[in-house]
C-alpha cells in the first residue's frame, strides 16, 4: 500500500443555506482511526462527502496523500446483477480481488444485488471497499444493519486495514471498537442557532 496522510484544516460544510458544521480539522497517517461522532442529521454524510472530493466544502482545506474510499449509503454495485458478477466489475476496475468469504457472501454470489437484505448489502459494501485498494477508508455508519457477529468482522476489518498502513475515518452515531481511536465529537462544530 502506498503511504496514506489525510489532512482537513478548517473545514465547514453546508446543506442549501445552511451551514451544518464549520471549524472541522485533524490530520491522519498511517495506520491512524478517527470516529466523526454526534447524532444522526448533524452532517456526518455532508463532511464524509467532502473528505472524498465528491462536494466542496464552504471554507477550508482536503488535502490527502494516496487512494480515497467512501462507503456510504450508496451501493456501489449495479442491483440488476447477480453480487459475484457486480464485485467483479469493481476487481477488473480497481485491480482487486473482491474477499467475498470474509464478509459471509460466498452462499450470495448468484443473488442479484436488489434482493440483499440491509446487513447483506453492507457486507458486500465492505467487501467492495476492501478489494478497492483504497488506503484512506471513509466509512460513513458502516455498522447499520449488521448484528453483532458482523459489527465483530466489521472492525476486525478496519484493523485489519489499519496494520497494512491504511487509514480510517468513520462517522457514526454508534460506539466502535478500535484500538488507539481518536475520536472527533461534532456537536461543538454545529454553529450557534444552526438548529434554530
Amino acid at each position: 500500500m502506498q503511504p496514506c496522510r489525510l489532512v482537513a484544516d478548517d473545514l465547514a460544510c453546508r446543506r442549501g443555506d445552511r451551514v451544518l458544521l464549520r471549524g472541522v480539522g485533524f490530520a491522519l497517517d498511517a495506520g491512524d482511526a478517527l470516529h466523526l461522532a454526534g447524532p444522526n442529521g448533524i452532517g456526518k454524510s455532508s463532511l464524509m462527502r467532502i473528505l472524498a472530493g465528491l462536494a466542496r466544502a464552504c471554507a477550508g482545506t482536503v488535502t490527502a496523500t494516496g487512494t480515497v474510499g467512501l462507503m456510504d449509503e450508496h451501493l456501489p454495485l449495479d442491483g440488476h446483477r447477480p453480487l459475484d458478477a457486480a464485485l467483479a466489475f469493481w476487481r477488473r476496475i480497481d485491480g482487486g480481488v473482491a474477499p467475498i468469504a470474509d464478509f459471509g457472501l460466498d452462499d450470495l454470489a448468484d443473488v442479484p444485488v436488489r434482493y440483499l437484505s440491509t446487513g447483506q448489502r453492507k457486507r458486500a459494501a465492505l467487501a467492495c471497499l476492501s478489494a478497492s485498494g483504497a488506503g484512506i477508508w471513509l466509512l460513513d455508519e458502516p455498522l447499520n444493519g449488521l448484528d453483532t457477529h458482523w459489527t465483530g468482522v466489521a472492525h476486525a476489518a478496519i484493523e485489519a486495514h489499519r496494520a497494512r498502513g491504511g487509514i480510517a475515518v468513520v462517522a457514526s452515531h454508534q460506539p466502535l471498537a478500535l484500538a488507539g481511536l481518536g475520536v472527533l465529537p461534532l456537536l461543538p462544530h454545529v454553529p450557534a442557532g444552526a438548529g434554530d
